[in-house]
């Protein structure tokens, strides 16, 4: 089946796939967000699109793993005759050798697609994420002053993949053999550009990582790569949503009308399975404006069995007590990055035998598919229509544990994390909004923001 299809793209996270969700569709481009590679009627069914992607799990898969889940969603792309296939990376570029390769991500693009170079864009301004002469700085939340990666409070102590070099070049350059070449902001500012990317690639260069320090940038660096998506050959393209960004400032999309939904609700559900010092800040300030309280006991939770059903179902029920005194419940795994739960449940998990990667890696699928029954139970007993899940690696699982199909955007809530208009089939999920939001994505008032929505 070819398409008419600008770009698909798969997400190494949910969170970070409705990144570039937004960033279509804020540009007017009708894009459609599904969990596994769409199928023919699922296509016939949104109509139209212009755009498609795959929110996928590979940020938090060993890099063994990632070629049974990565090629078949490849293999769809390049059936559906995408003009550009975009392995979406966070923005902070989570990622090492053993756990969520990028280096073996483009690896596996380059089997499927054998594009002539691979585009690396990184930088996202609208997120406050920078690449200056190969170098990665990046704020932590919205209002924090900006770090260089291998300094930032949260992704130098990241529990999986700690950020210990900021230079993009050498950090990619543990996961992969393949050349990597800089187009740095020196070079994107010449007239002569185009000429200067091609001499980049003449000497050799496999992998091109762009500078960008703000949409200007983009916008020369969408027309450039753009430039190289030939009719008929798929373009194989990495990084962050800034590739989003970039493509549409190229095509000259505008600011899309303000889709309709995102307006305040009376009481909204809020789930979290992140230990961010960002969400922590976010935890404090929706409890001090009144959101109730829920403590996940993570140590029982994970034990499985009846101990875990208990906890399921004691959580149902505090969280119904919450809501039937009118305020929104907020569940959550941790209160930030000290939470004394987070050892207590790796000591749970070492006593069944866990080993220590296995202890980082498990903890948010088993945290991800409980609280998405949760989320489940709650939304078909309460008739809540508004939701939010934050943490990367929950908001995979919890989709796909609800029977997420395919997500739309209904309005922005913070860069990054749109709220989006479910489609679950005959589930009681269908047509709920919920917004999935990463750990360092948001202001301190982000979970009030989705109960009230933007004006």
């Amino acid at each position: 089946m070819v398409t008419d299809l600008r770009l698909g793209f798969y997400g190494d996270d949910f969170t970070g796939s409705t990144d570039a969700l937004e960033a279509l569709a804020s540009a007017g481009l009708r894009t459609a967000l599904f969990v596994a590679p769409p199928t023919d009627a699922q296509l016939a069914r949104f109509g139209g699109l212009e755009a498609v992607g795959v929110a996928g799990c590979t940020r938090a898969l060993a890099a063994a793993e990632m070629a049974d889940e990565l090629r078949p969603v490849f293999t769809r792309f390049a059936e559906l005759g995408c003009r550009v296939v975009h392995y979406k990376t966070c923005s902070t570029f989570d990622s090492s050798p053993q756990v969520g390769s990028i280096g073996r991500a483009i690896d596996i693009g380059q089997e499927v697609f054998a594009s002539p170079f691979v585009p690396l864009l990184v930088a996202a301004p609208a997120l406050q994420r920078f690449c200056a002469f190969g170098n990665l700085f990046a704020r932590s939340g919205l209002d924090s002053e900006v770090f260089r990666l291998d300094r930032h409070p949260t992704m130098r102590e990241h529990p999986i993949t700690p950020m210990d070099e900021a230079d993009l070049r050498v950090h990619l350059g543990r996961q992969t053999g393949r050349a990597i070449g800089l187009f740095d902001v020196q070079m994107l500012a010449r007239a002569d550009r185009a000429a200067a990317l091609t001499d980049l690639l003449g000497a050799g260069t496999e992998i091109a990582l762009f500078d960008a320090m703000a949409d200007a940038d983009l916008r020369k660096i969408g027309a450039l790569v753009w430039a190289r998506a030939v009719p008929g050959r798929t373009l194989f393209a990495a990084g962050s949503s800034g590739v989003e960004y970039a493509l549409c400032a190229h095509w000259g999309e505008g600011e899309a009308p303000k889709p309709a939904g995102g307006a305040e609700v009376a009481r909204a559900l809020v789930m979290s399975g992140s230990c961010s010092p960002v969400t922590e800040r976010q935890i404090a300030r929706a409890l001090a404006a009144g959101f109730g309280e829920v403590a996940v006991d993570t140590a029982q939770l994970v034990t499985g069995g009846r101990e875990a059903q208990a906890e399921v179902a004691r959580l149902v029920a505090e969280s119904g007590r919450v809501i039937a005194t009118g305020k929104s419940p907020l569940l959550h795994t941790a209160r930030g990055p000290e939470d004394g739960r987070i050892a207590a449940t790796a000591d749970r998990l070492r006593t069944m035998g866990y080993g220590e990667m296995d202890i980082k890696l498990k903890s948010g699928e088993i945290f991800g598919r409980m609280l998405g029954d949760i989320l489940k139970a709650l939304l078909a007993e309460t008739g809540l229509r508004r939701a939010c899940v934050a943490g990367g690696d929950t908001a995979s699982y919890a989709a796909r544990q609800m029977g997420v199909e395919a997500l739309e955007m209904v309005g922005k809530m913070a860069p990054g994390s749109p709220l989006c208009r479910v489609v679950a089939g005959e589930s009681a999920v269908d047509g709920t909004e919920i917004a999935f939001k990463g750990g360092q994505v948001g202001g301190d008032d982000f979970f009030t923001v989705v109960l009230k929505g933007r004006p």
